[in-house]
């Protein structure tokens, strides 16, 4: 037997030693952060709901597909996969989205192409910034100032771009 399998229960006996030691009310405890999970969870759904109907709105509109149209040329001259601008413009909104249109890339273009190793290079190197900071600035209940905003998407705009020269270097 791995010492992995043993580290859930391990961990969980710990917890339960610890909290009878200090004479902690170990089911009352649980039972308040899921209620506090839950009011935080009520409260970012609005949010939540706002990020997926617009993403859901662009996607299926044809917007996303419009604009990498329009700017392909431009991207094909650079060397840049067109197949993956989609991906780049909704990675940053929305992760299921961004989920669908990449699965969609893999279908089109292949897994083992250019394309499709560079839209696995951007998954993975890039995050669903106005996601994460709706989620996380509605928590704390502050206004995000456009620094935040600024810093995040030049984040994912570098991992935009070393994306498909990362496979062009190394494949």
């Amino acid at each position: 037997m791995q010492v992995f399998t043993l580290a859930a229960p391990i961990f969980a006996a710990l917890i339960c030693l610890t909290a009878a030691v200090k004479r902690v009310d170990i089911i009352g405890e649980f039972t308040k952060g899921a209620a506090e999970g839950l009011r935080s969870a009520a409260e970012l759904l609005p949010t939540l709901l706002l990020v997926v109907t617009a993403v859901s709105m662009l996607y299926r509109s044809g917007a996303l597909t419009s604009f990498a149209e329009l700017i392909a040329p431009g991207l094909d001259a650079a060397g840049y996969p067109a197949e993956i601008v989609p991906l780049g413009l909704i990675r940053p909104v929305s992760g299921s989205g961004a989920l669908a249109v990449y699965e969609n890339i893999l279908s089109q273009v292949g897994a083992d192409s250019a394309a499709g190793r560079a839209a696995a290079v951007l998954m993975g190197s890039t995050e669903t910034t106005f996601y994460t900071i709706a989620v996380y600035y509605s928590a704390v209940r502050l206004k995000a100032e456009a620094r935040v905003f600024i810093s995040s998407l030049t984040a994912d705009l570098a991992g935009f771009v070393f994306s498909a020269l990362t496979v062009r270097l190394f494949w």
